[in-house]
């Protein structure tokens, strides 16, 4: 017996998954000595051991491609200081904005960002309209100094009350 496909409005889906709250990333790559970067909230871990995180890809979109051809990928999570950049890399320019960039392992990641990862692209997964992007974290940074960026109903959030604390940085390059 065939099931039929349920049909979900694009608009309603879209709206009953935005009351997910998530954190907000910029994704990076690099490609014939230029940076290209993406605001993305599709991310999260797979696994702990290896070490594997996903991201989530519109085909439609130039990151698709590049990351099909980089093989790597940078994702650099957004700090509630850092609103400009969401807006800067989802495709609305702030102007005089320095965005800056620190490099690991030949990957541009933003500077200041609460959590920085370097990937590279294990596995991708056709999904719908998207495509689904494994990276093994070859590199990893992060601070508690700042609250995070917040996502929430198409709108950016601030947690309430949240203290900050100390930097932790680790970088196996340590070690």
């Amino acid at each position: 017996m065939q099931s039929e496909a349920l049909q979900i409005d694009a608009l309603a889906y879209r709206k009953a998954l935005g009351h997910f709250t998530s954190g907000v990333t910029v994704i990076t790559t690099a490609m014939n000595g230029s940076v290209h970067g993406m605001t993305a909230n599709a991310f999260c871990s797979v696994s702990l051991n290896p070490a594997l995180v996903l991201i989530s890809i519109d085909k439609k979109t130039a990151m698709h491609e590049l990351l099909a051809q980089s093989g790597f990928y940078g994702v650099s999570v957004l700090a509630q200081n850092q609103e400009a950049y969401s807006r800067h890399f989802a495709g609305q320019p702030q102007t005089n904005l320095p965005v800056l960039f620190t490099w690991r392992q030949n990957c541009p990641l933003l500077e200041g960002a609460l959590a920085q990862l370097v990937c590279r692209v294990t596995d991708a997964h056709p999904a719908g309209d998207h495509t689904l992007y494994i990276g093994q974290v070859e590199y990893l940074s992060y601070s508690d100094e700042h609250a995070p960026l917040l996502f929430y109903s198409g709108k950016y959030k601030a947690l309430e009350g949240q203290a900050t604390g100390p930097t932790f940085i680790y970088d196996p390059s340590w070690w």
